[in-house]
């Protein structure tokens, strides 16, 4: 069986964008208070609290510019949050929604056409192994299955 580990995006980034960096489509994050729950930050895959300050971007999780390397919005804590670090453990954000997008990408970062599914939470995990369990499937993104945005990256663990 394979081993897997949920992945947030790099400390470094978060650092950077909450620093005044640009997103990756060149602009300051819009900076904005949550008017309720249910606003998940990337950086800790957790929930950002009802009337904390959080940032709202534009976010590639690819190394590199390429057709593939998709882009879309997240949020993240404007101020300092803990890197989730529970890596074998379904992260909160992947508990709230029914279901999500997993999709596996090859050692280029190019999608591995065949892996895209709508998956049930309850299932998130069994999927991740079963598609890491692949040779061409170098990582895993999660997506939202109602809005696409990226929520977390599964490796190998």
């Amino acid at each position: 069986m394979t081993n897997i580990a949920y992945t947030a995006m790099p400390t470094a980034d978060a650092e950077a964008l909450r620093a005044g960096g640009l997103d990756a489509y060149g602009l300051n994050p819009e900076r904005r208070v949550t008017p309720g729950s249910g606003y998940p930050c990337r950086h800790c895959l957790d929930f950002i609290a009802d009337g904390d300050p959080y940032l709202t971007l534009a976010y590639r999780p690819f190394p590199t510019l390429q057709p593939y390397a998709e882009t879309g919005p997240i949020f993240l804590h404007a101020d300092p949050c803990p890197r989730y670090s529970a890596s074998e453990v379904l992260p909160p954000v992947l508990t709230v929604n029914p279901d999500y997008i997993l999709r596996g990408y090859g050692h280029d970062d190019r999608i591995v056409y065949g892996t895209g599914a709508v998956t049930l939470k309850e299932g998130v995990a069994s999927r991740a192994r079963e598609l890491l369990a692949r040779d061409d499937v170098a990582y895993v993104h999660v997506r939202s299955a109602r809005n696409n945005c990226y929520q977390c990256r599964i490796e190998r663990a």
